[in-house]
């Protein structure tokens, strides 16, 4: 996972339930400025909160991008990380709108 080209975080999968895909989650220094926007959406999910979800989301897909082992990027992903939990899912097309 990238913000702005720098590398801030790592997903080592480890349980494929479709369409999700789930692994711990390695953050690196540079993830301390996202974790509020990701908490916020965890936040807003258990509240039931769809605005403040719609608030996070738009805040992380504009500033985060997946790539594939090779390097090459995800075009589309949902992505959620809660402490060093992180779940997925990903198209090879993009969307409309992350």
């Amino acid at each position: 996972m990238y913000h702005r080209g720098e590398l801030v975080g790592e997903v080592d999968e480890r349980e494929f339930d479709f369409p999700w895909i789930r692994g711990r989650f390695r953050p690196e220094p540079a993830f301390q400025p996202l974790r509020p926007v990701f908490a916020a959406w965890i936040e807003g999910l258990n509240a039931g909160d769809g605005e403040a979800m719609r608030r996070a989301h738009e805040a992380i897909y504009p500033a985060v991008t997946m790539t594939y082992p090779d390097g090459r990027e995800v075009p589309w992903f949902i992505l959620v990380i809660e402490g060093d939990e992180a779940r997925f899912r990903w198209r090879d097309e993009p969307a409309s709108e992350r």
